[in-house]
């Protein structure tokens, strides 16, 4: 018998002084089984960084097919598709073909150093794909404030997003790997 996945729910309140945006979201993370909450709380940060009201998380780790989260238009074309962690670089390049703009946080250290640098030339290629590294301090911070009930803050300006519970608060700053085109 496969093991569900377990459900998180989290009230974020978003103040983007880059965009503009100010908004409350209730939201339900489904974490896989083999998904950890390092992984689980940087589709959050994605989700704050470029909250929409048409942005949705897709299946995740259980679809090669579906990114960590998407925008799609009304007419369902795909105008934004985020990715976290270090996927495969044909993963990214399909991605590409299929969306107008393509984001991904890679995080985990040492390991996503290595990986851009194994994949660097191809991506370069990709005129509408962004990456950006995760600093592997903040995102363990960011991870120990999961709970299966969050009540977030989070403030983004100067291309700093601070995220809170209240009790703790948790600098993440991304550092553009291969910038927005």
């Amino acid at each position: 018998m496969a093991i569900k996945s377990t459900v998180f729910k989290a009230n974020l309140q978003i103040a983007d002084m880059e965009r503009h945006y100010y908004a409350d979201h209730g939201l339900t993370l489904a974490r896989h089984p083999s998904e950890t909450d390092e992984r689980m709380m940087v589709r959050l940060l994605a989700f704050a960084l470029h909250a929409h009201e048409w942005l949705d998380f897709g299946r995740g780790l259980s679809a090669d097919d579906e990114p960590a989260l998407w925008q799609k238009d009304l007419t369902g074309a795909i105008q934004l598709w985020l990715d976290v962690g270090l996927p495969d670089e044909k993963l990214i390049r399909r991605a590409c073909g299929r969306a107008d703009q393509v984001v991904l946080y890679a995080y985990g250290g040492r390991a996503a150093d290595i990986w851009f640098e194994q994949n660097k030339s191809a991506f370069a290629r990709l005129t509408n794909l962004s990456v950006y590294q995760l600093p592997p301090e903040q995102t363990s911070a960011l991870a120990r404030l999961a709970q299966r009930t969050m009540s977030l803050q989070a403030t983004i300006q100067d291309g700093q997003c601070w995220i809170s519970d209240g009790a703790a608060s948790v600098l993440i700053e991304r550092i553009p790997l291969q910038p927005r085109p």
